[in-house]
């Protein structure tokens, strides 16, 4: 069996109950959902959804469609990788004494991230990026000691004028 990971953009009426739905509706067709975010969009009474899914040997037409049957759900893009922009956020709490921090902050800049609090045991560190990026940057920071992780789903956006919502 072949796994093949899609990149959905879901616009959906701002109402309670409605995450849940479409949560079961992967849930009960077997899809692991890899990532999931939902925020505020330029509507107002809009959310926007972004799933990452993996699919074993099935076509994602049938969960669409059935996406689409949903009343809450207004409209469903697949991103393409090539033709869209995507980003996680991620928190990292590393161990750092005097010796290190210098050392930590210095690789912590390579990646363009930033140290967002100090402590005198440890930095928490603010890093955007897609997944290779921030799995690099962690590879980076491991031998001083992870103590804590905090990630968000990914967020894409398609390139060009248009949006989900048809507006230019």
């Amino acid at each position: 069996m072949s796994t093949t990971t899609h990149t959905l953009s879901v616009l959906v009426e701002d109402k309670p109950g409605v995450l849940a739905r479409v949560a079961s509706l992967f849930s009960r067709r077997g899809f692991n959902i890899q990532s999931l975010a939902v925020g505020a969009t330029e509507q107002k009474n809009l959310s926007r959804m972004t799933i990452v899914v993996s699919v074993e040997d099935f076509p994602l037409e049938q969960i669409t469609k059935q996406l689409n049957k949903l009343i809450n759900v207004i409209k469903i893009v697949e991103q393409d990788e090539d033709n869209s922009v995507s980003r996680e956020l991620a928190l990292i709490k590393v161990r750092a004494d005097a010796a290190t921090r210098g050392q930590i902050i210095e690789a912590v800049n390579l990646f363009r991230a930033k140290v967002v609090d100090v402590s005198a045991e440890s930095l928490v560190v603010e890093a955007t990026g897609t997944q290779e990026k921030l799995g690099a940057l962690l590879a980076l920071l491991e031998p001083y000691g992870v103590r804590e992780i905090a990630q968000s789903g990914m967020v894409t956006l398609a390139r060009g004028p248009r949006g989900i919502s048809g507006v230019k």
